[in-house]
């Protein structure tokens, strides 16, 4: 059984701090908890402390609290110890808790195994859990606020009423199928369309919610390509705010590729500064530019930088060959502000000055539009492309549900079979359906002590 010994970690970050934390939790462990510190602890309660080696020798001085079953984070008992933050002082009191704690089964804990407690003792449900995940790496404000709404509940509770809508209607169905003898017109009169369209309408919005809290979560990876001087480490500058990348009229000075995380309406939007493409003998320039096919073939977009001066229609060739088919090519013209009459932009063309910043704004919203953000839509929680499968492929088996419901009662298992796998679908976004390779796949990602 999975708790059936208790586990223990560093909870800190790695590295020197003020503070650190050493979390244990497991099953009954105020014996363990009195063998470490040579005191009573009482729960919720912060207990200063010393914590003594196998000879009675202060490894540290800080604060002991007890959180007792089920009242903590893993719905176990947990014990925290908070010492000072120097690594030799936090490995050596993790080796003497793992050294007291042998009598008691303790061992380490794996990545996430904490937060899996949570779940397995229903302190949260999955999607709460993989929140706590996405709150600790957010990159943005939005993103940070977005996930805490998911890890308060907010998704869970949509998806939840989502499936008790569900259930409702199944119910009267399944009733139905079992006393077929009383023949009643099921779909007419338990107002069965008019209920399952309800919840399509329903479904369809938290789905339009989720998208944009994926948005939210993974960004855009956006790659810059073109040729020597047509303005790419110039565009980076500008569109990050910073001279991250020297700029000089020298063809080729950027050899590498040079990586800008930047954050538009609270999106994250990985830009990827590469290595002019043209053809050299310099072994330098070419490691370099092999590195920018390479970026390239990975890009969620690729704007294709040319010089609004000049043509060169061989490297758009290449850039297309290279590039991913589900990736969006963009062509931008760069320094617009050198010709006389600046052309009309369009989807896929737009005309830009990196150097005056005419067209910036133009290209923000465009590449906004190509991650799917919409303003003014925020979504009110973080979400992952596992959701959106979840979602989309109950959404699938309701419509096939509707298509039955166009015709009478007698395709009524058919409309109660389909009812069901979507609502076991959204099962799998809580954890209510989950199989133990998903969750193994997701704690797998936590960090230690979490």
């Amino acid at each position: 059984m999975l708790n059936k010994y208790p586990i223990v970690a560093i909870a800190t970050a790695p590295g020197r701090g003020g503070v650190g934390i050493i979390r244990i939790s497991g099953p009954q462990l105020g014996p363990f908890a009195y063998a470490l510190l040579k005191q009573d602890l009482k729960p919720r309660r912060a207990h200063y402390c010393v914590f003594p080696d196998s000879h009675g020798e202060p490894i540290d001085q800080g604060i002991a609290i007890f959180f007792s079953a089920p009242h903590s984070y893993t719905g176990e008992d947990v014990l925290e110890l908070q010492g000072h933050g120097g690594p030799a002082v936090m490995q050596t009191l993790l080796k003497q808790c793992l050294h007291v704690g042998s009598a008691f089964g303790l061992r380490m804990a794996d990545p996430g195994e904490f937060t899996l407690r949570a779940f397995l003792n229903d302190k949260i449900d999955l999607a709460q859990a993989e929140a706590i995940a996405d709150l600790i790496d957010a990159s943005s404000e939005t993103a940070a606020r977005a996930a805490m709404s998911s890890f308060s509940g907010h998704f869970s509770k949509k998806i939840n009423a989502l499936s008790e809508s569900i259930i409702q209607l199944r119910m009267m169905v399944e009733a139905t199928l079992d006393f077929p003898e009383e023949e009643i017109e099921f779909l007419e009169k338990y107002q069965a369309r008019e209920r399952l369209n309800k919840i399509q309408e329903n479904l369809n919005l938290v789905l339009k919610q989720s998208k944009q809290g994926l948005v939210l979560r993974e960004g855009l990876h956006v790659v810059l390509a073109g040729e020597p001087n047509v303005g790419k480490s110039s565009l980076l500058n500008a569109l990050s705010g910073e001279d991250l990348a020297i700029v000089t009229d020298i063809a080729g000075t950027t050899r590498d590729k040079v990586t800008q995380l930047i954050h538009i309406q609270g999106v994250p939007i990985t830009i990827v500064d590469t290595a002019g493409l043209r053809d050299t003998t310099d072994k330098i320039e070419s490691i370099g530019i092999e590195r920018s096919w390479a970026e390239i073939s990975k890009a969620d977009v690729v704007l294709n930088l040319k010089d609004a001066t000049k043509s060169n229609l061989a490297i758009d060739e290449k850039i297309a060959f290279h590039r991913s088919p589900k990736s969006t090519l963009l062509t931008v013209f760069n320094k617009a502000d050198l010709l006389k009459t600046i052309p009309p932009s369009g989807e896929d063309v737009i005309y830009i000055s990196a150097k005056t910043g005419n067209g910036l704004e133009l290209l923000i919203d465009r590449l906004l539009y190509l991650a799917g953000w919409q303003p003014g839509q925020e979504s009110p929680w973080l979400a992952r492309q596992r959701h959106i499968d979840a979602l989309e492929s109950a959404s699938h088996h309701l419509k096939l549900a509707e298509m039955h419901a166009q015709q009478d009662d007698r395709v009524l298992d058919l409309f109660a079979e389909e009812l069901r796998l979507a609502h076991d679908f959204l099962g799998t976004i809580t954890g209510q359906m989950s199989p133990d390779d998903l969750l193994g796949q997701i704690f797998s990602r936590f960090c230690i002590g979490k």
